[in-house]
C-alpha cells in the first residue's frame, strides 16, 4: 500500500467533501460525524461526480439518478432508484457495480490515502 499525503486535516471539517488527485485518481474526501472516507469521485453508473450527492450515516446518494453507496464497503446500497419507471430500466440496463473506496488514516496532522500497489 502506498500512502499518499492529500490534506492538512484542519482543511476538512464535519460534512465537508473535498476532492483530491491521488496517483492519478479523482478522489472524494469525506467528513461524516467522526469518520473518514476516500471514494471515486465519479458514481460507477454513469459517471455524475459524487462531491455534489448527499452524505448521511455513512451513505452517499449520487445526485443525478440516486443511486446510493456505502462509504465503508462501496456496496450498493439502492441502484438507479429514480426517476420512477426511468430507475427501473436504468437499472435494469446498467449492471450494478461497487464504488471504489480507498484507505485514510490522519498522521501528523494530515489526511493520508491509501492506494494499492500495482
Amino acid at each position: 500500500m502506498d500512502w499518499i499525503k492529500v490534506l492538512d486535516q484542519d482543511e476538512l471539517a464535519e460534512g465537508d467533501k473535498h476532492v483530491v488527485e491521488v496517483a492519478g485518481r479523482e478522489v472524494v474526501l469525506i467528513r461524516d460525524g467522526d469518520q473518514l472516507y476516500a471514494v471515486n469521485r465519479k458514481c460507477p453508473h454513469m459517471g455524475a461526480h459524487l462531491d455534489k450527492g448527499e452524505v448521511k450515516d455513512g451513505v452517499i446518494v449520487c445526485p443525478r439518478h440516486h443511486s446510493a453507496f456505502d462509504l465503508r464497503t462501496g456496496d450498493v446500497m439502492d441502484w438507479t432508484p429514480w426517476p420512477p419507471g426511468v430507475g427501473r430500466v436504468l437499472g435494469a440496463v446498467s449492471r450494478e457495480k461497487a464504488l471504489a473506496v480507498y484507505p485514510t488514516r490522519v498522521e501528523d496532522g494530515a489526511i493520508w490515502v491509501g492506494i494499492e500497489q500495482a
